[in-house]
């Protein structure tokens, strides 16, 4: 691992005839294309929000602002994160890169978790479905495309976090492989029974259970997130040269460019579909 702080170097990577890197130009593009694409959905739900159909629900009744406020500052957080994530690999600090990849996807999958139950709380205490107006269905199919690019993105940090354990030895690759497997597969258990533990805990909390009623209800959950914590600090353990560096960095770069599009996104939506009713 090295540090320096001169220009960025893209030797490693291919470039068009642009100057501008393959894998970057090809990120801007889709990103183009999927500005579009949420561009159609934001609009059509602003649409049917201007002109409501008659029974149409109040909203403001529905939504719980302080707890979209929270979601949307742990998102730009995660934001912060990934830009040092990304600065710290351009400088060859993988060690500092896994940190940041680390927090970025922690806070996304807060984000996620919240969403999940702001979700399940409009449906089941709200009464809010897809289904039942027109306001449910633009409101649930914008802002649930989104959380799927989120949950996208939080896998592609997951892959990228997993690859930065790649040993530089090529005639380990097969061992690697299989590691990384299962590395992917404790990353999986762990992040869904830590969702699982988190609603749980937000559920107990609002009842008036407290830690206590959660642990009582949710013992199974909160013990695979100890144990999966456990076993994912236990491989990343991992000692010795990595075939991971600066020459990753377009890579991670371009992953950024894919997380900030989103935070971007959510921040347009929670303006378009949140503040403007209280306005």
């Amino acid at each position: 691992m090295s540090s320096h702080a001169g220009p960025i170097d893209h030797h490693h990577d291919h470039t068009t005839s642009t100057g501008i890197p393959n894998k970057k130009l090809f990120m801007w593009a889709f990103l183009a294309s999927d500005c579009m694409f949420f561009g159609t959905l934001i609009s059509t739900h602003l649409i049917y929000r201007l002109h409501p159909p008659p029974g149409s629900p109040d909203v403001k009744s529905i939504f719980s602002i302080e707890l979209t406020s929270f979601s949307t500052f742990i998102l730009l957080m995660s934001s912060l994160l990934m830009a040092l994530a990304v600065n710290s690999l351009q400088k060859g600090q993988v060690r500092s890169t896994r940190q940041n990849l680390i927090g970025t996807i922690f806070f996304g999958l807060i984000f996620l978790a919240c969403q999940v139950y702001e979700f399940s709380h409009f449906v089941h205490e709200k009464g809010l479905t897809l289904s039942n107006s027109i306001f449910g269905s633009t409101f649930y199919v914008l802002t649930g495309t989104h959380g799927c690019h989120v949950a996208i993105g939080v896998l592609w940090l997951v892959l990228m976090y997993i690859r930065s354990f790649k040993p530089a030895d090529a005639d380990q690759g097969r061992a690697w492989l299989i590691k990384g497997f299962f590395h992917l597969i404790v990353w999986g258990v762990t992040i869904v029974a830590s969702m699982a533990s988190m609603l749980g805990l937000v559920h107990a909390i609002q009842v008036g259970d407290g830690f206590g009623g959660f642990l009582h209800h949710h013992p199974v959950e909160f013990g695979v997130s100890i144990l999966g914590l456990i076993v994912l600090w236990l491989l990343s353990r991992q000692e010795g040269p990595v075939d991971f560096g600066e020459a990753n960095a377009m890579d991670v770069e371009s992953m950024g460019l894919y997380w900030h599009f989103v935070d971007i996104v959510w921040i347009v939506i929670f303006t378009a579909v949140y503040l403007l009713e209280y306005l």
